[in-house]
């Protein structure tokens, strides 16, 4: 059941928020207390599937060889197959343009060490280091489950973000995605809704609501 007073919160920032040439983001920040995480066993770091979507398009790379790469290609905004990964990884400009067009990675598991070692200092602190899947696979299936997923990755700040839907989804949409993600944070964490000290919803260029 949808929380009454997280819908009309959300219903009141679509309402004063100002109209755009682009279809704006709505983000949760939340903000946490109490939890150590200059330890990394306290992190999270987590993929969650809205229910709903993110409302926008999700961009997923897949790094593959020929026989992934065939599948890829109809199902994937960027193909790498392996004899790219070194020119990619000596272009460091290149290297960071992908990663920061493309939400999320895929790639064949045999080649999991060699992206590790020549684009990890690229993908790795932008929590982007693909998802491995068997050689040959299909991608399909992982494709589609990424396009509607969220990542929460707390890092070392009690502070973190993350996009929950786009300004025109059906507010009751935006309400069951932010109740699931925090749902799904307050399970990852040692006091569950205690160390959640506050939480805020915005769009792209709008002002904060409290939601929590």
């Amino acid at each position: 059941m949808v929380d009454q007073r997280l819908l009309e919160t959300i219903k009141k920032l679509q309402a004063e928020s100002k109209k755009r040439n682009f279809l704006e983001t709505v983000e949760l920040a939340v903000n946490l207390r109490d939890v150590d995480l200059s330890n990394p066993k306290n992190r999270i770091q987590e993929d969650i599937v809205l229910p709903h979507g993110r409302g926008k398009t999700v961009k997923i790379c897949v790094f593959g060889g020929s026989e992934m790469a065939v599948k890829a290609k109809a199902v994937a905004d960027v193909v790498v197959q392996p004899e790219e990964i070194e020119d990619l990884a000596s272009d460091k400009v290149k290297a960071r343009k992908l990663a920061g067009s493309s939400d999320f990675f895929v790639a064949e598991a045999p080649l999991m060490p060699t992206i590790g070692k020549r684009l990890g200092i690229i993908l790795a602190p932008r929590g982007k280091m693909p998802k491995p899947i068997p050689p040959g696979s299909d991608p399909g299936p992982v494709i589609k489950k990424l396009r509607s997923s969220v990542t929460i990755r707390t890092r070392d700040k009690l502070t973190f973000h993350l996009p929950v839907g786009a300004k025109d989804m059906p507010p009751e949409h935006l309400a069951e995605n932010i109740d699931l993600v925090m749902s799904r944070v307050t399970t990852k964490l040692e006091r569950g809704k205690q160390n959640v000290r506050s939480a805020y919803i915005k769009t792209t260029m709008g002002r904060s609501f409290r939601v929590i």
